[in-house]
């Protein structure tokens, strides 16, 4: 396995210059750098390039990960939204590509987080969806990407809560590049067992996410990471784990997450580097025993 970060554990933006965290993580022990793609869309073609070569020149992967926003909800029963949000998502792809990035997991798709204040017909949504994941299935696959499915919990989602969902979810699309994405924090939330769960995405998991219940890295709360551990063993899978702890407040990021206290104990810089490089060994003990 490939274990990674996400790169807001750091930071209070979803945009941001993502090249200072390729060093870091590299230092760290890590393999992968996950950035937001919603930060690559107003980059040049120049920075572009120069956020792939000097991931490449650091022996670094970088993945991404979206929360598609409202206005470009490619599952919208307003065919004019679903209209542009197919076409913003193509640009996204686009950048990704530029970017070396061959995968793009979250809520590829509907929107995030949902409105709940507004009536919906989940059957008629999911059709949508579907059939717009198919196109962007399509136009991603010549660009060697993979769409990754994620579930998540009540809260924030309403079409994929559980594996099960969003099995029949990518079995339905019917593409190869298109595959599930696991969180255990969502998990914790949804699922009767974190590693059932996992057992039953078997080849249908593509990437996966990880963190403690209250978002903190993993080995600092209460989930069962000698079980996961094993359920990963059992399916084979030998794809990216991706650390995704949200800790400290503030910004669009903290706002969006509702994270309303200080989840690091007021941790500097230098603990929060401390926190993950020791949270990496715990995983690492607990996925390749």
């Amino acid at each position: 396995m490939k274990y990674g970060v996400y790169f807001a554990y750091w930071e209070n933006e979803w945009e941001t210059d993502f090249v200072p965290y390729i060093e870091k993580v590299k230092l760290l022990g890590f393999d992968i750098l996950e950035v937001a793609a919603l930060g690559l869309v107003h980059l040049s073609d120049d920075e572009l390039a120069h956020l792939k070569e000097t991931a490449k020149a650091a022996n670094i992967q970088l993945t991404a990960g979206i929360g598609i926003p409202k206005e470009f909800d490619v599952s919208s029963e307003d065919q004019l939204i679903r209209k542009n949000g197919i076409s913003f998502m193509k640009k996204v792809l686009n950048q990704c590509h530029k970017a070396g990035i061959d995968r793009i997991g979250g809520t590829v798709y509907s929107y995030w987080p949902v409105d709940y204040s507004k009536p919906f017909n989940k059957p008629e949504v999911r059709k949508n969806s579907i059939e717009s994941l198919r196109e962007l299935a399509n136009y991603a696959a010549p660009l060697n990407i993979t769409l990754l499915a994620e579930t998540l919990n009540r809260f924030e989602q309403f079409l994929l809560n559980d594996t099960l969902e969003a099995i029949d979810y990518v079995k339905e699309v019917g593409k190869p590049n298109v595959k599930v994405m696991l969180d255990t924090f969502h998990m914790n939330i949804e699922e009767d067992s974190i590693p059932d769960a996992i057992r039953l995405a078997g080849n249908y998991l593509g990437h996966l996410h990880i963190g403690e219940g209250n978002r903190k890295v993993p080995g600092k709360g209460s989930l069962d990471w000698t079980g996961i551990g094993q359920a990963l063993q059992d399916i084979n899978y030998s794809d990216s784990v991706v650390m995704e702890p949200f800790v400290k407040m503030g910004g669009q990021v903290g706002q969006d997450i509702k994270v309303w206290r200080d989840l690091s104990s007021n941790a500097s810089g230098d603990q929060l580097d401390q926190e993950l490089a020791n949270s990496l060994k715990f995983v690492k003990g607990h996925f390749e025993e």
